[in-house]
């Protein structure tokens, strides 16, 4: 019963315990209150000695900031929307992680949505913005129309919007993207090198802007080795893996099939390979396939996938940084 006793005013000593307060911090570090607000969220406006002496109060006192009641008076979320066409597109994962791990070190959460989804998706990017659930957005799909959330701004104001992976053509905006005409050409260069002269191409979607970008890069790869485009030798895909299938059945339906494929990514070349052998062919020995991405799983397929790797890490450091500058 006495241990029982115990526990229970230990327990109301840990509640009753007060919660280190501004007020607490400027007593610490022998300043003012204002001063302790200014280093904390102005830090330029404050003399080091007194941002020194704002951080030790604060790691001394225990004092954590109040990050929604800070959010309120600004008018701020400190959340970032990112948003994607496909979340399930396993491309995406890595990107994202390297950008929520960059946002959190900078104090500032993720919000993800799958923009092509539900009704009216342009409008909705504007609508996380005009409604404060998010103060910029990192915008990861080159068909997306930004008309609705340009209108928020003047032509003077920079728009908390950066684009990565895709770039949109025609709109003034930071991007991060790989360069994919001249990695397009690398890759036709490899299969050039190997021999052959008939090589087929999985196109990405018709509109989309990594079509037009490898698509070129696709074509100076042939021009570089003196082979004329045969567009018979070319078929759109979707970034699935059953455009890949489809592809393969495409390409072994013609009179002379490719003997190499360049896919624009490497979801549509593990649909193709997997079909290619479902018909008792071989890859690399009767077809050589390249892909686009380097995702995870090309490097577990027996041999591994030959691919254009994306540094995927560094797109989604950059874009994160970028942003968070921006705001």
């Amino acid at each position: 019963m006495k241990r029982h006793n115990q526990a229970n005013e230990e327990i109301r000593g840990l509640v009753d315990q007060k919660h280190p307060t501004i007020q607490d911090v400027a007593r610490h570090a022998n300043v003012s209150t204002a001063t302790v607000s200014r280093a904390l969220s102005q830090p330029g406006q404050v003399s080091k000695a007194a941002r020194e002496r704002v951080t030790r109060a604060v790691s001394e006192t225990g004092y954590i900031v109040n990050q929604a009641a800070r959010s309120l008076r600004a008018r701020t979320t400190r959340t970032i929307l990112v948003a994607l066409p496909d979340i399930s597109n396993p491309f995406f994962s890595t990107i994202l992680d390297s950008i929520e791990r960059t946002i959190a070190d900078r104090g500032y959460a993720t919000l993800i949505t799958n923009r092509g989804r539900g009704s009216k998706p342009h409008e909705r990017l504007a609508g996380h913005l005009r409604s404060n659930r998010a103060d910029g957005i990192i915008l990861m799909d080159g068909l997306a129309d930004l008309a609705d959330v340009l209108r928020l701004y003047g032509p003077g104001d920079t728009a908390p919007v950066v684009i990565a992976c895709e770039a949109i053509e025609n709109v003034n905006l930071p991007t991060v993207k790989t360069d994919n005409q001249g990695a397009s050409a690398i890759a036709v260069d490899h299969l050039a090198k190997l021999g052959h002269r008939r090589i087929g191409h999985v196109t990405s979607p018709a509109g989309n802007v990594l079509g037009r970008e490898r698509g070129r890069g696709f074509r100076d790869g042939l021009i570089a080795h003196g082979i004329e485009f045969d567009p018979i030798l070319e078929t759109e895909g979707d970034f699935k893996a059953e455009s890949g299938a489809r592809a393969a059945q495409y390409f072994l339906g013609l009179d002379h099939p490719p003997s190499a494929i360049f896919c624009d990514n490497d979801i549509m070349a593990l649909g193709l390979i997997s079909e290619l052998r479902s018909k008792g062919y071989s890859v690399p020995d009767d077809f050589s396939v390249v892909g686009f991405d380097d995702i995870e799983v090309a490097a577990r397929l027996s041999p591994p996938l030959t691919t254009m790797r994306q540094a995927r890490p560094r797109i989604g450091f950059l874009a994160a940084n970028a942003l968070i500058d921006i705001l």
